[in-house]
C-alpha cells in the first residue's frame, strides 16, 4: 500500500481492492432493499382527491388537468419554478437540470405513466422557453391555480386517476427530486463525487456549483452564465445579464 495524497486514495493490489469492494457491496445491497421498502411505503400513502376539470394552459390552449394523463391512469408532474420576464438564461438552474432529464418519457409511458411539466409563468413566455430548450409538448402553465395542481413550485408530484376522478398521491422537493436526474447517481459513483463541501470526501465547493457555466464551460453563477443544458441549444450566445426581476438567487 502506498500513502495517499490529497488527490488520491490508497493504491492497493487488485485482490485488496476486490475485498474492499465486496464489503461495500453488502452495504449497497442493504441500501437497495431499504429503498425498496421505502418505495412500498410511499405507494401506501393516502390520497387527496381534487377537481381534475380545472383548466391549465398548454400548446393547445386551455385544457382540463385531466388531459395531462393522456389517457393513462398515472401521471408524474414536475413543478418548474419561474422568473417572470427573465430571459431564458435567467430561469431556475435547478429546475432546468430536472426538466432536462424529463425530455424523453418513453419508458414511463410504456409503464402507463404520463409525464408533464407545469409552471406559474405566463403561457407565451413558457411556450417560447420550451421551444428554445427543445422540450416536447408536455409543458403547461398553472398560473393562479392552487394546490395540488399549482401552488409552490420546485416539487415532483404524482397523481392517479380513476375514470374522471383525480388524486394527488405523492409530493417531494429539494433532494427528493434527485432521482429524476440520473446524472447525480453517476457523479456519486465517481472518485470525486459532486465536488460539494457537504459530501464526506474531497469536495470543497458550494452545492450544485456546476449547474451554471459561461460560454467557455467554466462553472460560474455570474451574470454571463447559463444553466448548463442551455449551451447545447442553437442560439445560446454569451449574455451580459441574467435578467431576473427578483433577488431570490
Amino acid at each position: 500500500m502506498t500513502a495517499p495524497t490529497p488527490e488520491l486514495r490508497p493504491v492497493v493490489d487488485r485482490a485488496t481492492w476486490q475485498a474492499a469492494r465486496d464489503e461495500l457491496l453488502v452495504r449497497e445491497k442493504a441500501h437497495t432493499r431499504d429503498g425498496d421498502a421505502l418505495a412500498a411505503a410511499r405507494r401506501r400513502l393516502p390520497m387527496v382527491e381534487f377537481d381534475g376539470s380545472v383548466e391549465v394552459v398548454g400548446p393547445d390552449g386551455p385544457v382540463p388537468f385531466l388531459d395531462l394523463f393522456a389517457g393513462r391512469d398515472e401521471l408524474v408532474v414536475y413543478k418548474h419554478m419561474w422568473h417572470d420576464g427573465a430571459p431564458h438564461q435567467g430561469q431556475c438552474e435547478g429546475c432546468t437540470t430536472t426538466a432536462w432529464h424529463l425530455r424523453d418519457t418513453v419508458y414511463p409511458n410504456a409503464r402507463g405513466v404520463s409525464v408533464a411539466v407545469v409552471t406559474t409563468g405566463e403561457w407565451p413566455e413558457v411556450a417560447a422557453y420550451a421551444d428554445f430548450m427543445g422540450y416536447p409538448r408536455h409543458w403547461y402553465s398553472v398560473r393562479g391555480l392552487d394546490e395540488p395542481i399549482g401552488g409552490e413550485m420546485g416539487y415532483l408530484t404524482s397523481y392517479l386517476r380513476d375514470g374522471e376522478r383525480t388524486f394527488l398521491t405523492y409530493a417531494t422537493t429539494g433532494r427528493g427530486n434527485e432521482p429524476v436526474s440520473g446524472s447525480f447517481a453517476l457523479l456519486d459513483r465517481t472518485p470525486r463525487g459532486r465536488g460539494e463541501a457537504w459530501e464526506d470526501g474531497p469536495g470543497d465547493r458550494h452545492a450544485c456549483w456546476y449547474w451554471r457555466t459561461d460560454d467557455g464551460g467554466n462553472p460560474t453563477w455570474g451574470p454571463t452564465s447559463r444553466p448548463v443544458p442551455q449551451w447545447a441549444r442553437p442560439g445560446a450566445t454569451p449574455v451580459t445579464t441574467l435578467g431576473r426581476r427578483d433577488d431570490r438567487h
